[in-house]
């Protein structure tokens, strides 16, 4: 399976370390990581998936691949600015976001539009009358097992 992994394109340890963590679960089951391709969550995802051994893929915003993530398997540019969210979205089976700022709900909401499922660690929670369905966990590995086992319902 793909699993979209999102998230802040700045981060701090403690979600860098996050997003690396599933990084590594998502290669270590032996699915393939979607990321937007740049720095932040993307980054330290993919290179949590390249240290398992695992593949990651980066769907850029601009026409080249000027700042991407050392870590992608594979790195697509495409044009399209943040409207490549959508193809983010789109190519994951499901989607793990971690933290996440407008960029990041703008995925969530995409997916969910979609009917793919979303796992969220630390991340959007807008509760009340307009709240998301995220699945809320709090490990790493418990994210890509809820987001792959939700995938294959």
């Amino acid at each position: 399976m793909y699993i979209s992994v999102v998230g802040n394109s700045v981060c701090g340890d403690e979600i860098g370390e996050i997003a690396r963590e599933v990084g590594v679960e998502v290669a270590r089951l032996g699915h393939i990581l979607v990321c937007g391709g740049l720095g932040g969550v993307m980054d330290q995802a993919a290179k949590g998936a390249k240290e398992a051994g695992g593949e990651a893929v980066g769907i850029l915003p601009g026409r080249d691949r000027e700042g991407a993530s050392r870590w992608l398997t594979i790195a697509i540019p495409t044009g399209m600015g943040e409207g490549r969210n959508v193809i983010v979205a789109m190519a994951g089976d499901a989607m793990v976001a971690v933290g996440g700022e407008l960029g990041t709900l703008s995925e969530i909401a995409l997916a969910l539009k979609m009917g793919k499922p979303v796992v969220g660690i630390s991340s959007w929670d807008l509760g009340g009358e307009n709240k998301l369905p995220i699945v809320r966990v709090e490990k790493p590995d418990e994210a890509v097992r809820v987001a792959l086992d939700l995938a294959s319902k």
